[in-house]
């Protein structure tokens, strides 16, 4: 059976609470309040998953822990990938279980996260520490219509994962930061995601709509 398919996008985020107005005008519900998260990701020996595109994730999301597989991305205007996901009891018990078959946490990277849906799909809104950062997920003509109601263009849409805008902030800040966690990387740095990428503008009062 084939694993269920994660469609999503990213966009930079300059006010997250102009966003989470903007997402209660369109109807959406806050699910989740903004909640600490912090994510492990376990690589083999060689990173054997990572040279693969695959990603083997452990997640405590306010002391509520999931493991998360995910297959090769899918790139193209969305992100999309294979994703195998299962509630986990202890996840400490966990970590030791994946370190003695041979896997090794490789990175860590944390957020405070509230989740938003409509019914239909989820917006994410994440405070990270290299920037505000949301997540649309869904199914792609779902996707690209919120995306459209909230003023975001295709020219926003990022399809990086963390790991990857977190390497990439690196490069730009010449930051020795080996995780992407608030200690490690200051909090001088939380909103100065400096990379090449386009960003969004939205308004710093919410907008007024017919």
């Amino acid at each position: 059976m084939p694993a269920p398919q994660e469609v999503e996008i990213k966009f930079l985020v300059p006010h997250l609470r102009t966003l989470a107005h903007e997402l209660q005008q369109l109807g959406f519900k806050n699910e989740t309040p903004s909640t600490h998260e912090v994510n492990t990701l376990y690589d083999l020996l060689g990173q054997k998953l990572r040279r693969k595109g695959e990603l083997l994730r452990l997640r405590d999301y306010g002391g509520k822990w999931r493991l998360t597989h995910k297959a090769k991305v899918k790139l193209g205007r969305h992100k999309s990938r294979g994703e195998l996901e299962t509630g986990v009891a202890d996840g400490h018990q966990m970590d030791a279980i994946l370190r003695a078959l041979g896997y090794s946490p490789v990175l860590v990277y944390e957020k405070y996260r509230a989740e938003w849906s409509d019914g239909e799909g989820h917006v994410v809104l994440d405070r990270t520490p290299i920037g505000n950062v949301a997540e649309i997920e869904g199914k792609p003509r779902w996707i690209d219509r919120i995306a459209r109601e909230l003023g975001v263009t295709p020219a926003d849409y990022i399809t990086k994962s963390y790991a990857e805008l977190f390497f990439e902030w690196k490069r730009n800040t010449g930051s020795g930061a080996e995780n992407m966690t608030f200690r490690e990387c200051g909090t001088k740095s939380s909103g100065q995601w400096i990379v090449k990428l386009p960003v969004k503008k939205l308004l710093a009062q919410p907008r007024a709509r017919n």
